[in-house]
């Protein structure tokens, strides 16, 4: 009952100065509604990034030709193309934990068909391209196992293409011509748009890679090998032992390969934003400080306005603790009020933001939980000097007091 007597003589003591109440709570509405939409910006970006990661695959792990040294002049990364159909095999075979794996052999080149042209990359994968990419197939089929053994020339098409050389017509069976080699159009794409990088990953032709390895690049070097692991957690595992196998492969010489894993990808990928969502939070953190001065500032302005009625209470026999406990309380109320209406300003906010401006926007229950706690807890900091400096106050002189 104390405490319900103490929580309702400080609701009075607040509504008597309504306005300033208000306005001293305004710096924790502020501050609470600053950080809950600072840190949805900085986690609506984050997710957006992870999102265009994932299209990449799921839990995939890397392999891209390494540098190469010709008459002491050194290439960079990407040079020294010594990967080959036959180290997929083995990576297929010989790594336990490998769900699927394709080669990968990129080209662009311009396409011919339907009396129309169109400049596009041209990619030798397997069939499995589609579970490990995680792509479907809007219409028609991929090409079969039976296609890549014997090099057809069939292929799947993404959906920029078919829109740029088959707008009117249907694109199954339709023929494309690639370097004046025909190529049937088995199956279109689902669309995917595009991806971290700013890649279209809709402008994209899939052919079996034997055919390309024979009708296109007309070599014997894969570009890269992308490898999908049963789990992330056996991702680093696979990562090392496809490391060692090519190492082996090549007895012993400098690797002229790198292998890199999804996760690393995502990590460097989501660094800046990360930094970003900390930096804005922090930023805007410190009006909540700057909202808790301004409580101590008035909660000090209170105690010597009311310092006759704190003289007042302490002579009838109102103990200093009562007193500490009733201007802490107040300012408690003060910092709870401006949370609640800080939570409600800043998800409002988010939302208008994302609204107006197409951003994308993540609200964070730790964020809002976090924040409103930390208003509760600049309550009782910024609130306690000048509680215990009107509990410390002397009653006789606290009476006299004009």
């Amino acid at each position: 009952m104390r405490l319900l007597s103490t929580i309702l003589v400080a609701l009075r003591a607040l509504r008597r100065n309504a306005l300033r109440s208000i306005l001293t709570a305004l710096g924790i509405i502020i501050g609470v509604g600053a950080v809950i939409a600072m840190v949805s910006i900085g986690n609506g970006a984050k997710s957006q990034v992870e999102a265009s990661i994932a299209s990449l695959g799921q839990n995939i792990v890397s392999v891209f030709p390494g540098t190469s040294t010709s008459g002491g002049m050194r290439g960079g990364w990407g040079s020294a193309s010594s990967l080959t159909v036959e180290d997929v095999m083995a990576i297929r075979d010989e790594i336990a934990g490998v769900v699927s794996v394709s080669p990968e052999i990129r080209d662009r080149t311009q396409i011919l068909a339907n009396g129309l042209n169109w400049n596009s990359q041209i990619s030798g994968v397997d069939t499995n391209i589609l579970d490990i990419r995680m792509w479907t197939i809007a219409e028609g089929a991929m090409f079969s196992e039976g296609d890549v053994r014997s090099g057809a020339k069939v292929c799947v098409i993404g959906n920029t293409v078919a829109q740029q050389l088959f707008a009117d017509t249907d694109p199954i069976g339709q023929t494309l011509r690639l370097r004046n080699v025909p190529f049937k159009v088995v199956g279109v794409l689902g669309a995917k748009g595009f991806n971290y990088f700013g890649q279209d990953q809709d402008d994209v032709v899939f052919i079996p890679y034997s055919a390309h390895l024979r009708h296109i690049a007309r070599r014997q070097f894969i570009n890269s090998i992308l490898i999908q692991a049963v789990s992330p957690e056996q991702m680093p595992r696979i990562q090392q032992d496809v490391t060692d196998l090519l190492q082996q492969r090549r007895s012993g010489r400098e690797p002229d390969f790198t292998v890199r894993n999804q996760l690393e990808l995502a990590e460097a990928a989501t660094a800046t934003t990360k930094t970003m969502t900390v930096l804005l939070g922090a930023i805007a953190g410190v009006s909540l400080i700057v909202g808790g001065i301004g409580i101590m500032n008035i909660m000090l302005v209170s105690v010597t306005e009311r310092t006759r009625e704190i003289g007042i209470r302490l002579a009838v026999g109102a103990h200093g603790r009562d007193v500490l406990l009733q201007f802490l309380t107040e300012a408690i109320i003060l910092s709870l009020m401006g949370g609640t209406l800080g939570i409600l300003l800043g998800v409002g906010s988010s939302q208008l933001i994302s609204k107006l401006n197409n951003w994308p926007v993540l609200v964070s229950t730790p964020a809002v939980v976090g924040a409103f706690v930390f208003s509760a807890v600049i309550g009782i900091f910024f609130g306690f000097y000048p509680a215990r400096k009107a509990a410390a106050l002397d009653p006789i002189e606290a009476l006299r007091y004009e």
